[in-house]
């Protein structure tokens, strides 16, 4: 097998392996998604309002409590790479006060807030594969397009329920570029043909 073969494959089962290892995991998803790219990420809120009861008991919900759906992506701060296109229900009545204003604010990123207020949580991931595009969906099922560029592939997702008590505060479905660690390859390759 020639060089340029071998480093191909080992490049493929390299990135299903880390794009697989994300879409198990019931860590912070944002710390994961640092790593990968070697730099912070920032979020850019796309939509964040107010749903009406009907849409509530959709999810089984129904108690006069606001529910809220957000939609946001998260990107890298120096390099502007949009690494997750990410839709949140939360639910005001399961969620710590001090949590909900921080998301109502749109400040941070739903993980950064929680970690940044200290608040225990638990994560049970409930759904997680790979779409193509033309798949997405949001928590409703209606068709969302992604903020991603140059896909050129599917589209790892996963969904998951945040608990802060014995019910789910909040409910996550977040799309990944599937081309994150290409895109770290090529910074490392960059930065390593500058400094000599």
């Amino acid at each position: 097998m020639k060089d340029s073969q071998f480093e191909h494959k080992a490049l493929k089962v390299l990135k299903t392996f880390l794009l697989d290892l994300l879409l198990v995991t019931d860590g912070r998803t944002t710390d994961f998604l640092e790593v990968l790219l070697n730099e912070k990420l920032k979020v850019q809120v796309i939509r964040q309002e107010q749903i009406n009861e009907a849409d509530a008991k959709l999810f089984g919900e129904s108690s006069g409590a606001p529910y809220y759906i957000r939609e946001s992506v998260l990107i890298g701060e120096r390099s502007g790479f949009v690494v997750s296109h990410n839709i949140a229900m939360v639910y005001a009545k399961h969620v710590p006060p001090a949590l909900f204003e921080s998301i109502a604010h749109q400040k941070y990123g739903i993980g950064n807030a929680i970690s940044s207020l200290g608040m225990r949580s638990f994560r049970k991931v409930t759904d997680s594969g790979y779409v193509n595009e033309e798949e997405s969906v949001d928590l409703f099922q209606q068709p969302i397009r992604l903020h991603f560029s140059d896909l050129h592939e599917k589209v790892p997702y996963k969904r998951y329920d945040l608990y802060f008590g014995s019910k789910p505060g909040i409910e996550m479905l977040e799309y990944y570029h599937p081309s994150i660690i290409e895109h770290r390859l090529l910074q490392e390759i960059s930065k390593e043909q500058s400094s000599n």
